[in-house]
């Protein structure tokens, strides 16, 4: 009878001397393993605390639609301030909604959308030699104001979403047409009775449309003027340099040593095997 040969085995006489060296390897084994697992725990925790390092513009734990107002009381100058919020957004890397209105208001980008995507929109508000780009809603699409109009659609992308935390960001003069007054009105008392939270980004804001807001939203509703500083090398390395998840990357290299004396304690002996009779 032939016995067949087992590669992966090499018959020892002294196995009793090396169970204390198995059980020493088993046990660094048990605890690198259990090292990795802690730290597989722990990048799950950073990352997400890295997720929540959102642009304050947007309400915390909140998925939040953006609706700027693009109608004729906006002058050029305040497309600056248009501009820095986008900028906030995309450089905190905040997932947002956008809809932009005058007197009809249009959806450009749906809740939860990556900030990356209001990259295309940002041109139109960073001025190139002194001056902005023609946008496109320039000539046909800043006749009049209907910030209610503008809000609801923005209140309906959330629905659409089934979105149960959702905010809107306004980013308005809040000088609206006196025929829209009222429904401005009914429209806010039913978002806070609802619990949408609304804030405003604010572009001159005009008292009467102040006095409204604050009335019926509370005085947290206005946030504090964007800074209209242009993104210089300087201040994208230092976003960059901010945004850095040092977490992770501490951790990861963990990992890799963990990973690492895995294989120098712990591998499996390698010998060497000859064709004609076995190991050598």
């Amino acid at each position: 009878m032939r016995l067949r040969r087992h590669p992966s085995a090499v018959p020892l006489s002294e196995l009793p001397a090396l169970r204390a060296a198995a059980r020493r390897t088993r046990l660094v084994r048990i605890a690198i393993a259990a090292g990795l697992v802690g730290l597989l725990g722990a990048a799950v925790v950073t990352a997400g605390d890295a997720r929540a390092n959102r642009s304050e513009i947007v309400p915390a734990e909140t998925t939040s639609v953006l609706v700027v107002d693009l109608s004729k009381s906006i002058i050029d100058t305040e497309f600056r301030r248009i501009g820095a919020t986008l900028r906030s957004l995309i450089e905190t890397d905040t997932p947002t909604g956008l809809v932009v209105f005058s007197d009809i208001s249009y959806e450009l980008l749906p809740p939860g959308a990556p900030a990356s995507a209001l990259v295309p929109v940002l041109r139109y508000f960073t001025p190139v030699r002194g001056s902005f780009p023609v946008n496109p809603w320039q000539a046909t699409f800043r006749a009049g104001t209907q910030i209610s109009a503008a809000l609801e659609l923005a209140h309906d992308m959330l629905l659409r979403r089934h979105v149960t935390n959702g905010s809107i960001v306004l980013i308005s003069d809040l000088e609206t047409a006196p025929s829209d007054f009222v429904m401005l009105t009914r429209t806010l008392t039913r978002f806070r009775a609802q619990g949408v939270k609304v804030r405003v980004v604010p572009l001159q804001t005009t008292e009467r449309g102040r006095n409204l807001f604050r009335s019926l939203i509370g005085p947290s509703y206005l946030l504090r003027e964007p800074d209209v500083a242009q993104a210089t090398p300087d201040r994208i390395r230092r976003s960059v340099t901010e945004n850095l998840p040092l977490g992770l990357l501490g951790i990861a290299a963990l990992m890799l040593l963990g990973l690492a004396a895995n294989e120098r304690w712990c591998a499996r002996l390698a010998l060497p095997w000859n064709d004609v009779g076995g190991t050598t």
